[in-house]
């Protein structure tokens, strides 16, 4: 539970499986209207109106969780991710709008570019947690050591090292697979430390994360050179 005393207008958050942020969770009970038929927009988001079926702006602001109709939390389901956003942008592809007015095209390349936006952040982890952090006011600087340890850096440097000198498919392949079981690691961890709403410890294993995801993509280009 949020430790903050609860005042008139606190809400309680409670942590179980899931992380729950009060901006993904907003009671905010304002109305949307539809832009062409004026008529009551219901659906949070609204892509497309119910009434005249015109698709709508993007609502400024909008959680990419809520968009892309996922559970607030660090191991969503990626399988359901995936079938959201092939559901969306079959429907808001600007080439389905080619011939509709000019601002209905707009609104819909607005909403397809938004729909991308938001699935490539939650698709991987690294930018999930990232992104999760910042809903929470929290942001992790680029290109900053921030919460890694000389032990933790002389840790990647080692690593580094052993992939450079690297002369066979096999020896890279082994530093991968070592690489992917610290970013499983590093996962539960995370999921873990949101849940619980530690945000600071989230914060420091997000940044090992990130160090780690940069190993795995060196990797990649590494096995790429055998080719």
């Amino acid at each position: 539970m949020n430790p903050r005393a609860p005042g008139k207008d606190t809400v309680l958050i409670y942590y179980t499986n899931q992380v729950k942020s009060l901006v993904c969770y907003s009671t905010s009970q304002v109305k949307l209207n539809c832009w062409n038929c004026k008529q009551p927009l219901l659906d949070k988001p609204p892509f497309f109106c119910m009434s005249c079926k015109v698709v709508q702006p993007p609502e400024e602001g909008t959680c990419y969780f809520k968009i892309m109709d996922c559970d607030y939390t660090f191991t969503l389901d990626t399988h359901k991710l995936q079938q959201r956003y092939l559901q969306l942008q079959r429907s808001l592809h600007p080439d389905n709008f080619s011939q509709k007015s000019v601002k209905e095209q707009e609104y819909s390349e607005s909403q397809s570019a938004l729909v991308n936006k938001a699935y490539n952040t939650l698709l991987k982890p690294l930018s999930r947690g990232l992104y999760m952090l910042r809903l929470e006011g929290m942001h992790i600087e680029e290109g900053t050591e921030s919460g890694a340890d000389s032990e933790f850096l002389f840790e990647l440097l080692a690593i580094n090292e052993a992939l450079d000198e690297a002369w066979t498919p096999e020896e890279a392949n082994k530093i991968g697979r070592d690489t992917k079981e610290k970013l499983a690691e590093l996962t539960k961890h995370i999921d873990a430390a949101l849940c619980k709403g530690e945000l600071q410890a989230a914060k420091a294993l997000l940044v090992q994360m990130k160090y780690y995801a940069n190993i795995e993509e060196k990797v990649k280009e590494k096995l790429s050179r055998f080719m």
